[in-house]
C-alpha cells in the first residue's frame, strides 16, 4: 500500500470507529410479541380493486399474456 492509501484507511478507521460486535439488547422476545400480534384485516377497498381486476381479465382475456410479461 502506498502511504496516501494508509493514510486514507486510518482516516476512514477515526471517521466510522469501532464497531460494535455485541447486541445491545435480546432481539428474541420482540420477534415473539410480534408473531402473537393479530394480523390486520384487508380493508374492504382492496377487496373491491381485486375484484375489479379479475372482472377486467374475465371481460378482455387476451391482456393476460401482456399483464404477465410485465410481471
Amino acid at each position: 500500500m502506498t502511504s496516501g492509501d494508509e493514510k486514507l484507511q486510518e482516516m476512514l478507521k477515526h471517521a466510522i470507529g469501532p464497531a460494535g460486535t455485541e447486541l445491545q439488547r435480546d432481539l428474541w422476545p420482540n420477534m415473539l410479541a410480534r408473531l402473537q400480534e393479530k394480523s390486520t384485516a384487508v380493508p374492504w377497498f382492496d377487496w373491491v380493486l381485486a375484484a375489479v381486476a379479475l372482472l377486467a381479465l374475465l371481460i378482455y382475456p387476451h391482456t393476460i399474456p401482456v399483464l404477465l410479461y410485465h410481471l
